[in-house]
């Protein structure tokens, strides 16, 4: 099972065979797919996209993930690539600026949240693994169904541009999103908790007479997010769940007015925005699985678990995922013992992180945020600690993995 000509090319009908079968080819997707090739575990990743150039998704590549990338020997060439360095994260709160998160005492290599965009990280992975005989990554495959024997799913059914493609696999990982298709497919059901906002992302350039900016990441102020990415400001725009069909129709001179008066650009700066495909929304949802697996199938990152954007941890727990799962199924995989109960094993070993910076994530977006929230500087400032705990949550999580050298 194994050696499969790395990023093939799909010419025919086609099928294929590997230990592991991964639908969706984001962090956790990628990360994992890295990590059992390189121990020597034959793998295909299934990517619909022909690449991951997609404006706003998770760029932060926090602590913990750059921890795991120094553990792997990476580290030094990722940060070769394009990044902007945060050390501290701020809030406004009841107009005065709040340092919530210092990474300055965390016991890592990197004491910094770098903001990345996300096909840079991606690509860098998928270049590593392409030098792995055990990796194979096929873009603009698009996963259909499962393929199932004696009703057991055992493979995935995808749909490429030039025709069908069969892919027989014991295991096949669910790493395909919020909206996963492989998680509708294997009728996995959870549980959803309701969030009051959505944001509304856009870009602006950049431009000499700017705002000096040396934060980094800053928001949300009055619901303005501003995020540094070095020749364009990315700017997010909260707003109340359900209201954006409203913002649509009142039109987009009217909402460049809203943001101008929660932002430090003015409705002339504000041009460059000249139609709503430039207006991404992201609607943000807070979910789990119940259970991650059944016979043949496990969902990892935001299949299993979807999060807010609050603290922009959702690629990081997605990457911690996939280290998890690398180092439970392995050994099963190589040596052809995959049981259920290693499937649980990874959910086991991921669950009470996920549940608890959920329980975080809900408790910090909740209707009675508002009120709640005016006594935060007052508890930052009598509690010096405070914004390295957070820091340590936010940056580490409640449950680090590490990556193991099966190859020793």
């Amino acid at each position: 099972m194994g050696c499969l000509q790395r990023e093939r090319q799909v010419t025919e009908t086609i099928s294929l065979s590997a230990a592991c079968c991964i639908v969706g080819g984001g962090p956790a997707g990628m990360m994992l797919g890295y990590l059992l090739a390189r121990a020597g575990v034959g793998v295909v990743v299934v990517e619909k996209h022909a690449d991951f150039l997609r404006d706003f998704r998770g760029d932060t590549v926090h602590p913990s993930t750059l921890q795991i990338m120094h553990q792997l020997g990476l580290l030094d060439e990722l940060l070769t690539l394009p990044h902007q360095r945060a050390g501290k994260l701020h809030a406004e709160m009841n107009g005065k600026e709040v340092t919530m998160a210092d990474f300055s005492r965390l016991p890592v290599k990197c004491r910094f949240i770098a903001f990345m965009p996300q096909w840079d990280f991606l690509n860098f992975l998928a270049s590593k693994a392409a030098a792995l005989p055990d990796f194979t990554l096929l873009r603009s495959a698009r996963f259909e169904d499962f393929l199932i024997e004696d009703g057991r799913i055992c493979g995935v059914r995808a749909l490429t541009p030039n025709g069908p493609l069969e892919i027989r696999s014991p295991l096949v990982v669910g790493a395909d999103g919020r909206r996963s298709k492989v998680r509708e497919k294997a009728t996995l059901t959870g549980c959803a908790f309701g969030a009051p906002r959505d944001v509304l992302w856009f870009r602006l350039a950049k431009r000499p007479d700017d705002p000096a900016w040396s934060m980094g990441h800053t928001g949300p102020k009055q619901n303005f997010i501003l995020i540094d990415r070095g020749d364009f400001w990315q700017c997010g725009l909260s707003i109340a769940k359900g209201d954006y069909q409203a913002i649509v129709n009142a039109g987009l001179e009217a909402l460049k007015q809203q943001i101008a008066q929660v932002s430090q650009f003015d409705t002339g700066r504000l041009a460059e925005l000249r139609d709503w495909d430039e207006i991404k929304l992201l609607e943000i949802r807070i979910d789990r699985l119940d259970v991650w697996a059944k016979p043949g199938v496990l969902c990892i990152g935001d299949a299993a678990h979807a999060m807010s954007p609050v603290g922009g941890v959702g690629v990081n727990l997605a990457i911690q995922d996939a280290v998890a799962a690398a180092n439970v199924l392995t050994l099963p995989l190589r040596n052809n013992t995959l049981t259920l109960n290693d499937l649980h094993k990874v959910q086991r070993r991921r669950d009470f992180p996920t549940r608890a910076t959920q329980f975080l994530q809900i408790k910090m977006s909740g209707k009675k945020r508002r009120k709640k929230s005016s006594a935060m500087p007052k508890l930052v400032r009598r509690l010096p600690f405070f914004p390295h705990v957070f820091g340590w949550i936010i940056g580490l999580g409640f449950r680090r993995e590490r990556p193991r050298d099966f190859n020793r």
